[in-house]
């Protein structure tokens, strides 16, 4: 089964990026199920990729090797074995025993990602390529990493888009409490496989993380969209003078308290508050409250391009209300998760944010996702994490 694309489509093709969109497909040839491998070829004829097949999708098509391969087990094992040793040599194991072993097309298996929490491994399939062999992923990794259990979450909305049905459960082997455990740098996590945000943690802020102990000590800092507490946990930890910490999940505030609680935190100088963040940043604002640390980490307002516009007064509506928030010297910490809202856009977006709240602001740190989420760089969308370190003067 072979996929022909239309004249001068083979372009990105050529630069091994791995989407193939509809619009590109001049013909399909044979009958190709939902994940069958088929090969693409250029108009003229040229073989281009070995591709999985998705006919309800508008990405038609993901490449698995740009190379004429067998698609097999051994094709998947050397995929995998790749993505672990990748993780070797960014010697993760001196610092923690939580991150991600597979980041789905950056690691070369498209709609596969896989993370490590301790002794448990959590995945997600989120493409019909990966769900055809995902059991032979899942196999793989269990022969290499030998975890004590195998949790898949593969509930995320994109599923509906490839025909696949959401699945919460586990795969193979024990989990015996609703928690799982892992470490970093000094810090004790608890991860939530069954209720949790996509496998259950944010592992793509660790490092950010980190740098919010170099800037917490003797502040009083206001972390947003707080979820489980991550970076109110590293705050305490670099010797915040107080931490108030705002989710709209009762649940997540419930996990946060406990994460303080766990790492034997001082819990006097902690406070949760359970709310809209929008509503109670207003309410700080009317208030006159000012802070000297801010954090924003908001959900992806952004899913697709489509949302830009939508999305961008989203973040400029809640950077302007966090500077206003902010003390003279204080420091915003300042992200963006949509993968539509490039780099460029989120500065101008705080740029605008900053000239519309009349403070002088200056940028002080870049950041993105940890070193376990890669990027490609022949998949540019996987860039999708930016953030921001700014200093008001």
């Amino acid at each position: 089964m072979k996929i022909t694309l239309k004249k001068g489509r083979e372009k990105t093709v050529l630069k091994y990026h791995p989407w193939i969109f509809s619009g590109a497909v001049d013909r399909v040839w044979g009958e190709p199920n939902d994940g069958d491998t088929v090969d693409l070829f250029s108009n003229d004829g040229k073989f281009l990729a070995r591709a999985a097949y998705s006919p309800n999708s508008q990405i038609r098509a993901r490449v698995w090797s740009f190379e004429d391969v067998e698609i097999d087990k051994n094709f998947f094992v050397d995929k995998v074995r790749r993505a672990i040793e990748k993780r070797k040599i960014m010697n993760l194991d001196k610092i923690t025993n939580g991150y991600r072993i597979i980041n789905s097309e950056s690691d070369g298996l498209p709609g596969f990602i896989a993370d490590k929490y301790g002794e448990a491994v959590v995945i997600q399939s989120l493409f019909v390529g990966s769900e055809l062999w995902k059991n032979i992923l899942v196999e793989i990794l269990i022969e290499e990493i030998s975890p004590k259990c195998v949790y898949e979450r593969s509930d995320a909305d994109v599923r509906e888009i490839e025909g696949l049905h959401a699945i919460n459960g586990l795969l193979w082997g024990d989990l015996p409490n609703q928690y799982i455990f892992f470490e970093d740098n000094g810090l004790k996590y608890l991860v939530d496989p069954i209720h949790g945000h996509k496998t259950g943690y944010y592992l793509d802020q660790r490092v950010n993380r980190y740098k919010m102990r170099d800037l917490a000590e003797g502040r009083e800092v206001l972390d947003c969209f707080c979820y489980t507490g991550g970076f109110t946990i590293n705050a305490l930890l670099g010797g915040a003078k107080k931490v108030i910490s705002i989710d709209s999940s009762v649940l997540a505030l419930e996990q946060c308290r406990k994460h303080v609680s766990l790492n034997n935190l001082p819990y006097e100088n902690h406070e949760i508050l359970q709310g809209n963040v929008f509503e109670e940043l207003r309410r700080f604002r009317d208030m006159g409250r000012q802070f000297d640390l801010i954090v924003l980490d908001p959900p992806k307002f952004a899913p697709t391009v489509s949302f830009i516009n939508k999305a961008s007064r989203a973040y400029k509506d809640i950077n302007l209300l966090a500077l206003k928030l902010l003390r003279k010297n204080g420091i915003l910490l300042t992200f963006s998760c949509s993968g539509g809202v490039d780099l460029n856009l989120f500065q101008k977006i705080v740029s605008d944010a900053a000239f519309d709240a009349g403070v002088e602001l200056q940028i002080i740190d870049i950041m993105s996702q940890s070193p376990d989420h890669p990027i490609s760089v022949y998949f540019p969308e996987g860039w999708y994490l930016k953030g921001l370190i700014c200093l008001k003067g």
